[in-house]
């Protein structure tokens, strides 16, 4: 037997490295397509970024956090212990460069493109995820009620016009609502909110986790191999197969290798001398499983940086960015601080049986997420970086990765998401 067909026996088409919802999509599209997958993470039943997000379907948030201005808004609520951002000053020096990044990105022009770009992906995601909510039977739990903004100030409502107006050029559907019809739409908020946006094309999901869970058995029944393991590194010397190398020294072998590992990605790509900008954003939430009000979709906070979202397992009231880096132990003091916001703004709330929660949201500088080929390795494909978007993205990214697997020309460019936007 050939050296070559040796590999075509034993060596699947695709492994994906990576278990939470944006590496299970590349992995479901990939075996839709007819490809042998397998599929690498470091403990597929673990806690994970993707099981306790807000569970929004987020498809309007089409511009980037670097916004003109919020640079020095930032650097005031840094000295806000619990404010809605932190930044551990141990983790300084290896953030800057992200910092900087952030920055250079919040001029009109950049901005306007980074936007156009997030336009791009969000605009086709009920196109991609439908399907896949369909094909893994959590239809039942997918709530398209839109989603409210709301807004205590004037002033706030004002400064926002413009970004809500561009939003519309992007394609963003939304309708202002007034102090009354905000109490109409949801009753249990405090009657201080002066101003709303309903979000026509937001949804949400029952339980992120449940979404998560049965995506991976769908996998699974699809013929995906499980290795359990933690990828340190890379290996492309062998011509014909790619090698995911776990801590063990044991190599994963695939034609292609996907890394989608969150933010642990920045790490694998470096291995191959690839260069990106990534940190953990760290989020924090509370879910109340006894919660006693009645909310039908997400809220979002405007001035407090901050969302409340009715799930099936309870509300979860979710929200801040802390940069601490991966190793640092969880503060909950932060949950405690979103909770004491909800009970402020969602009055009567019951906080019985709360469960806090923290995770490690993938972030760029720039709000984009890092898709497309391994300009060193064109073996190699990413599909990470996808920040607040990870649940909203998924299947979209699934179907492009799936794309290039199959050598179709993906419906977008992905030119700007490619890993070489970090060269410079």
């Amino acid at each position: 037997m050939t050296q070559q067909a040796q590999h075509s026996r034993t060596t699947p088409d695709v492994v994906v490295i990576g278990g939470g919802i944006v590496g299970l999509a590349c992995a479901w599209s990939a075996l839709r397509d007819g490809a042998t997958v397998t599929v690498v993470d470091r403990d597929f039943e673990g806690d994970r970024t993707s099981h306790g997000n807000a569970g929004g379907i987020a498809v309007t948030e089409s511009t980037p956090i670097s916004v003109n201005g919020l640079y020095m808004k930032a650097i005031k609520w840094l000295f806000d212990p619990l404010g809605p951002l932190s930044l551990d000053w141990k983790h300084l020096p290896a953030a800057l460069p992200w910092f900087l990044e952030f920055q250079r990105t919040g001029n009109e022009e950049r901005f306007k493109e980074i936007s156009f770009a997030l336009a791009k992906l969000n605009n086709r995601v009920y196109d991609d995820i439908v399907p896949m909510f369909e094909d893994i039977g959590v239809m039942d739990s997918f709530y398209r009620r839109g989603a409210l903004t709301i807004y205590e100030t004037d002033e706030a409502f004002a400064a926002d016009q413009h970004e809500w107006a561009f939003k519309r050029e992007l394609g963003v559907r939304w309708r202002a609502m007034t102090a009354d019809e905000v109490r109409e739409c949801e009753p249990s908020l405090a009657p201080v909110f002066r101003h709303g946006v309903f979000l026509d094309d937001w949804a949400h999901i029952g339980d992120p986790k449940r979404v998560v869970i049965q995506l991976r058995n769908r996998v699974r029944e699809l013929g995906a191999q499980f290795v359990e393991g933690s990828v340190k590194a890379l290996d492309l010397s062998d011509g014909l197969a790619q090698s995911a190398v776990l801590a063990t020294g044991e190599p994963i072998k695939g034609r292609r290798i996907i890394v989608a590992t969150g933010a642990w990605s920045a790490e694998i790509a470096a291995t191959v001398g690839d260069h990106v900008l990534l940190d953990s954003e760290r989020g924090y939430n509370t879910t109340l499983p006894s919660h006693g009000i009645s909310l039908s979709r997400e809220v979002i906070f405007a001035e407090r940086k901050f969302v409340a979202t009715p799930l099936d397992i309870g509300v979860r009231i979710g929200g801040a960015a802390e940069f601490a880096g991966l190793k640092a132990p969880p503060n909950y003091k932060r949950s405690d601080a979103l909770l004491a916001l909800g009970k402020r703004f969602l009055p009567g709330i019951n906080d019985a049986g709360a469960v806090k929660w923290m995770g490690h949201r993938p972030a760029t500088p720039d709000s984009l997420p890092v898709i497309g080929q391994s300009p060193r390795a064109s073996n190699v494909i990413y599909a990470f970086g996808h920040g607040h978007l990870g649940l909203t993205q998924s299947a979209t990214t699934g179907a492009l990765v799936a794309d290039l697997l199959a050598g179709r020309t993906p419906g977008i460019s992905l030119e700007p998401y490619s890993i070489k936007r970090f060269r410079n």
